[in-house]
């Protein structure tokens, strides 16, 4: 009986593990110093909204795992000695494998900014960052000013989660518009007036300088970059994006990059270790995807092809047609396919646009200006289906047919007024204007 170890219990690791029962009898051990049992990451948001316990967050109950003969292990791996096949802990403890995979995860960017390991300055991934946050963010007495640092989805996660305990929030935005290396000008725009509107001091086209300290190490202000400005603060939340987790492969003789490098079975160029999720790093990227994918379908997606493969049945990650989604306060989001911002925008990509007089609801369709080959859909504010767009994408279907069928993709309640008729005029009359 082999020993399957996986470094990290988040989607990635835990799927891996879960597939791997499901596959064989061998030993599993899951490795993780952030939390005795998996939960889910992206629910901590809720948590702190008080929407939910973190008890509610773990998908399974704590006896599955002894259920199903995975073992948890507790401890911060610092070194991977791949001549012996073995994991070095912090604490001298050391661990024996026969196959090894990698999900150790992401952390938060820093730049070298003064001032970014001060008490109060943190990012938002783990649950000791959610821990953090309810000693320095826990009301508007403690913390009578937050400044977020970073215009992506944690940040403006971390946004909706401070203005809902009523912390007056300064977001730091470093692009001219919100998230516009994504999304498209229009887009963008919609979701720059959203934030506005739920009382966030939006300030684009900002830097952030320094984070200054008072006398106990703790944060008090920040300096801005162009102008000088001091913002007096109690918290900072670094939202830069994150970065590949793997610090602690350095002396190992894994090849890394920005992530692990691996090939499309997920393999190292060490025999019989991988590595799956945000610290994986694509060799050669898949389509029109960034090597590393800090997602979490594709990190279970990852999870499920890795167990086939070191079960014996060896076969490729194929992660199909992007998609994903998130919520901008009250907007939510989805994308299917490839709508791009100005940065990256293929030449033949063109856009429809439509969006609703409430300002709260807007779609833009992508398509080949050459064939008018549908290429992707970016949707706020109404709810479509992924399996509709996935088989539209997969047949290669004209923008003609998408605007023509786009009743069959609504995904709205019942009773939610229905808007096709009004985005098919808009963009048969933007058609008929280009």
């Amino acid at each position: 009986m082999e020993h399957f170890v996986i470094i990290g219990n988040g989607i990635s690791g835990v799927t891996a593990a879960r597939h791997i029962r499901k596959l064989s009898d061998h030993k599993i051990t899951i490795v993780s110093a952030e939390s005795d049992y998996f939960f889910s990451r992206t629910a901590l948001m809720y948590i702190y909204m008080g929407h939910m316990t973190f008890e509610n967050t773990k998908p399974y109950e704590d006896w599955f795992w002894k259920k199903n003969r995975i073992d948890l292990k507790k401890g911060f791996v610092n070194l991977v000695d791949t001549d012996t096949k073995t994991l070095h802990f912090e604490n001298k403890e050391s661990l024996k494998y026969d196959k090894l995979i990698i999900a150790a995860g992401s952390k938060p960017n820093k730049f070298g900014w003064p001032g970014q390991d001060l008490n109060g300055v943190q990012g938002l991934y783990s649950k000791q960052d959610l821990e953090n946050l309810e000693v320095y963010a826990p009301d508007n007495n403690t913390c009578k000013r937050a400044v977020i640092v970073g215009g992506g989805l944690i940040g403006i996660e971390l946004a909706e989660m401070l203005h809902s305990r009523n912390i007056p929030v300064t977001f730091l935005v470093r692009e001219s518009s919100f998230w516009n290396g994504v999304l498209p000008e229009s887009d963008s725009a919609m979701i720059n007036r959203e934030i506005e509107r739920n009382g966030i001091d939006l300030r684009l086209s900002t830097n952030l300088k320094e984070i200054v300290s008072d006398e106990n190490d703790k944060v008090k202000s920040v300096i801005i970059e162009e102008t000088g400005e001091e913002i007096a603060c109690d918290f900072v939340g670094l939202t830069a994006g994150v970065s590949p987790n793997i610090n602690f492969l350095k002396n190992s003789t894994i090849e890394t990059h920005k992530g692990v490098l691996v090939n499309r079975f997920l393999e190292t160029n060490i025999s019989d270790v991988f590595a799956i999720g945000d610290c994986a790093e694509q060799r050669e990227a898949i389509g029109n995807r960034r090597p590393i994918e800090a997602v979490w379908y594709t990190g279970r997606m990852m999870g499920e092809t890795v167990a086939q493969s070191v079960c014996g049945n060896r076969i490729p990650y194929k992660p199909g047609h992007w998609f994903n989604s998130a919520k901008f306060f009250d907007i939510e989001f989805q994308t299917y396919g490839w709508v791009h911002g100005k940065k990256g925008k293929p030449e033949y990509e063109e856009h429809y646009h439509w969006k609703h007089q409430d300002d709260n609801k807007c779609i833009t369709i992508a398509y080949h200006k050459d064939n008018n080959e549908f290429l992707g859909i970016n949707t706020f504010g109404i709810r479509m289906r992924h399996e509709v767009f996935d088989k539209w994408l997969t047949e290669k279907r004209s923008v003609d047919f998408v605007l023509n069928h786009l009743k069959e993709a609504n995904f709205d309640p019942e009773f939610y007024a229905h808007h096709e008729a009004d985005i098919l005029k808009t963009c048969n009359n933007f058609y008929q204007t280009a």
